[in-house]
This record gives structure tokens, sequence and C-alpha cells, in this order.
């Protein structure tokens, strides 16, 4: 049989050592120790900076202006290509042709986006995705004000725009 110890005691058998006593507020069985907490995580994630990459100089500027700008606020830039809607029955058609369309504009925003960070040289800031036309049209609106709802495994969240403060007056101390 294996003697029982209880999970503070360490295990001179495994080779541990006993730890450093830990100040306590009390002393005897009703004593306390101190708890160490983890360091608390930023409360708020990073910025996310979306650009829509066209082909056109004007998409471009866009991209070189937002690498520059990720780097001074330690955000992330996602590059995106949108694939335009052929109307009509969306299970119509071949799905291999949609699939190299899809190839095919994630290697032009990969070659864009490669141009972009030459010029730049902020690296390591950025990501590309190749979107449906109503996926980026939902996000647009969301930064026009419309609400967005993202549903996921993890639950829903709404998205806003935070509405500004009316500007408060202060008022001196003893007025």
């Amino acid at each position: 049989m294996s003697e029982i110890r209880s999970p503070r005691e360490p295990d001179p058998v495994a080779g541990e050592e006993p730890r450093p006593s830990v100040p306590t507020a009390l002393t005897g069985d009703d004593a306390v120790e101190l708890v160490r907490l983890p360091p608390l995580l930023p409360r708020r994630q990073n910025p996310w900076l979306i650009v829509e990459v066209d082909g056109t100089p004007a998409g471009h500027g866009a991209l070189v202006w937002a690498l520059r700008e990720a780097a001074r606020r330690d955000a992330t830039v996602v590059a995106v290509h949108v694939l335009e809607d052929r109307g009509g029955d969306p299970l119509a058609g071949s799905t291999r042709a949609r699939l190299l369309a899809q190839l095919a504009a994630s290697d032009r925003l990969e070659a864009r986006v490669l141009r972009a960070i030459a010029e730049t040289g902020v690296q390591g800031r950025s990501r590309t995705a190749v979107l449906a036309r109503p996926v980026f049209e939902a996000l647009t609106a969301a930064a026009h004000g419309a609400d967005l709802v993202v549903v996921g495994a993890r639950g829903k969240t709404l998205l806003r725009h935070a509405v500004p403060r009316p500007p408060t007056r202060r008022l001196t101390r003893g007025a």
C-alpha cells in the first residue's frame, strides 16, 4: 500500500523539496494562505482593420495606410477581396468553377498584400480573406450604423455603434 499524502505535502520519493513557508494572516488551524492571482489580461483586444482590396490604386493606397496604422496601433489588417454574386440560384453552376475563381482571387490578393508589405516594411500584421458579396455588405452596413448580430458556437454578440456621450459640464468644488 502506498502512503496517502495531502496535496500540500512534498513527496520526498519524487524528489520534491518542501516549499518555502507562505506568510499567513492567522496561526494554527484557522490559517489563511495568500493567494497568488494570475496576471490580468487586457480588457480589450487589439483592433482589427478590414480593407477591401480590389486592384485599383485607391484600394492599394487604403491597404498601405492600414498596414502603417496597424503598426502604430498594434492591430491586425484583414485584406479582403470580394467575390461578386452572379445572381440567380446559388446552387446552380459548377462548384469547381467557383472554387477555381476563389483560389485565383486569393492568389491575386496575396500578391497585392506582399507588394504593400514590401512598400511599407510592416510585417506580421496582415491576414487575407476572400468573401462573398453578402458577407461584405453586412460588415459595411454595420460600419454605417446597422446592428450586426454575430452568432457562433460560444454565443451571440450584438455589434452596434457606440453612442457618443454628451459633453459633461464639470462643476468646480464648492459651486
